[in-house]
């Protein structure tokens, strides 16, 4: 073998493990099609509004998503500041050593692939249930739920080793799908002036329709159910232009999904009526089938159709969100790896310039987190979807509350930006009202995961314990000179 060949052949493999993802892969709508799916739209209504109707603040509900909507927006002022300074696939704990130093750092970075691992895990258990009983129902093939996530992990890992632009593709599909028709339904209802006691404006977003019930059951709903719109920054290294690409996606996100969020659950309450909603919420939660809350009206105003398609397009919504979170959990353990807080090898990328061996530690993970449920007969939606998905809030919003702190901090000491209302003001609020949120969950983690209080309170203490595993790690590893710049 002559040496220019084995030049090349030695440039070739310096290009696969170079550690820089593919550059101006994604533009805004790109960034923003992963993070509505990571939402996963038609999951997050069917799943979490009649829930907030039912057992929180009743018609009030939409208020709720107003709030929840205001305080993500509080903290994004801050998240955008810092990201025009910190571009990395790491995003969070890239942000969080920015301001707060290595050891948090490196223990938050072990919190969010807990939060973005847990929540695919639930997704796959919620997925899994789902599409067992569409392919029963239609074909007469009965595999169980875990025979069906197993497959789907196949093919997610496929479809990640296939580079972030294929999975965009993937997602616009999906989330176009299930987005257009609950827009479309928010849409049809609201110019038709609502349903039996009109829209129905003032039951929803007067203050003392926000302050009946329980709140703060809603808001806690509300806030899990805008999950994952930080993926805006984790792209960040794929984005063209990324100090212009991530600040109007980040933004977008947030107004699109709040937008949504309140027309969606304000129409639904309206069709009902105010007067009837949460009780029409309620049976729906007796009878077991949550969605028969959101699914009946949809049903009425465009026929019953929509009774067959739903189902499907809840199906793809969660495929769609499983897709999300692996290819930012893979994006975390590849910048964890490229910085070696992790195996070097974690940070290899095929030629497409995804990180595939980070995407298969991934897929093993979620392997590992399913399995055991898989083998002790769980219910995959009351055990599996419910306790991880509770899991994954609680530790994204531990995250949240960290980076606020963390860009007060970093701006406080490094004057790189001097505008107060979004380095100081807006970070504060946010930081405040990311407290809040963290108390209501804590307060009513019990109805979150749907389950007992013994089991609320290991499973709110695995998000503490994690943090503190991951302190110690970077406190032992201190010495090997992979320390975040703090």
């Amino acid at each position: 073998m002559d040496s220019q060949t084995v030049s090349r052949e030695q440039t070739a493999r310096d290009t696969s493990t170079a550690g820089k993802l593919k550059p101006n892969a994604l533009g805004v709508l790109g960034i923003l099609f992963f993070v509505l799916s990571a939402q996963a739209p038609l999951t997050g209504v069917a799943g979490a509004v009649p829930i907030a109707v039912a057992l929180g603040n009743g018609p009030g509900a939409p208020a709720a998503y107003a709030v929840a909507g205001a305080v993500i927006l509080l903290f994004s002022v801050g998240f955008v500041a810092m990201g025009r300074h910190v571009v990395d696939a790491g995003a969070f704990y890239m942000y969080i050593g920015k301001g707060l130093g290595r050891t948090t750092s490196v223990g938050s970075a072990g919190v969010a692939l807990f939060a973005y691992c847990t929540i695919q895990a639930a997704m796959y258990g919620l997925y899994g249930s789902i599409v067992s009983g569409l392919v029963a129902a239609h074909t007469g093939l009965d595999l169980p739920w875990w025979a069906w996530a197993l497959a789907t992990m196949v093919i997610v890992q496929a479809l990640g080793a296939a580079g972030v632009e294929m999975g965009a593709k993937v997602l616009a599909i999906f989330v176009l799908a299930e987005f257009s028709i609950l827009l479309a339904f928010g849409l049809v209802t609201l110019f038709k002036g609502g349903g039996p006691e009109g829209l129905g404006l003032a039951d929803s977003f007067s203050s003392s329709a926000a302050l009946q019930g329980a709140p703060g059951v809603a808001v806690m709903f509300a806030v899990a159910s805008m999950f994952g719109f930080e993926a805006t920054a984790i792209y960040g290294e794929e984005a063209r232009e990324p100090r212009r690409t991530v600040p109007r996606a980040t933004y977008l996100a947030v107004a699109v999904v709040t937008g949504f969020f309140a027309l969606t659950s304000w129409m639904l309450v309206s069709s009902y009526g105010a007067g009837e909603a949460a009780g029409a919420a309620g049976k729906a939660l007796e009878s077991g089938d949550s969605t028969g809350f959101v699914f009946a009206p949809i049903a009425a105003e465009f026929g019953g159709w929509v009774n067959d398609v739903l189902p499907v397009l809840l199906a793809t919504s969660l495929f769609a969100g499983v897709l999300a979170f692996h290819n930012s959990a893979n994006r975390y353990l590849f910048s964890l790896g490229r910085d070696r807080l992790l195996p070097r090898r974690l940070c290899t990328l095929n030629r497409r310039h995804a990180p595939w061996t980070a995407g298969c530690a991934q897929t093993v993970v979620a392997v590992t987190l399913v399995a055991p449920f898989a083998l002790a007969g769980k219910d995959p939606v009351l055990t599996l979807f419910s306790w991880f998905s509770g899991v994954a809030v609680l530790a994204m919003m531990l995250l949240y509350l960290l980076t606020s702190v963390s860009v007060v901090v970093f701006f406080r000491r490094e004057r790189l930006d001097t505008r107060l209302w979004n380095t100081l003001i807006a970070p504060v609020l946010g930081a405040l009202g990311l407290v809040g949120a963290i108390w209501l969950i804590l307060d009513n983690f019990t109805t979150l995961i749907g389950g007992e209080r013994g089991t609320a309170v290991w499973l709110a203490a695995s998000v503490p314990v994690v943090m503190a595993l991951g302190v110690v790690a970077a406190r032992v590893t201190r010495r090997a000179g992979t320390a975040v710049d703090g």
